[in-house]
């Protein structure tokens, strides 16, 4: 069961953690991926599809760069609404998450139940 609930949870913040490593710097999806693997072990499968949503969104627009070593890559950038979005999803998870975290304070632990 606990699975469960870290898949769960961890697609549930998936946009909002990019949006927060998008306005920290631009930056194309291998490297988007590479970080949401470091950061909360999410795959990088699951990070396309997202992007793309979120750039019909409009949440975030592309441009590409030359590279030395391949083919040109498709960095992503926050935009207006994207930054919009992110101001918002922080709020409202900082709300949730404080709200989790007085409940969770609240069961007492094994050293305290006597």
């Amino acid at each position: 069961m606990p699975e469960a609930i870290d898949v769960q949870l961890k697609k549930g913040v998936l946009g909002l953690c990019v949006l927060a490593l998008l306005a920290r710097s631009e930056n194309y999806a291998y490297e988007i991926a590479s970080q949401m693997a470091q950061a909360i072990g999410m795959g990088e499968g699951t990070i396309y599809p997202l992007m793309r949503r979120m750039q019909s969104d409009g949440l975030v627009s592309t441009y590409l760069v030359e590279s030395t070593s391949g083919p040109s890559r498709k960095y992503y950038r926050l935009t207006e609404a994207g930054r919009s979005a992110l101001t918002a999803q922080a709020a409202e998870w900082r709300g949730f998450a404080g709200a989790v975290d007085a409940l969770l304070d609240a069961v007492p632990t094994p050293s305290n139940e006597a």
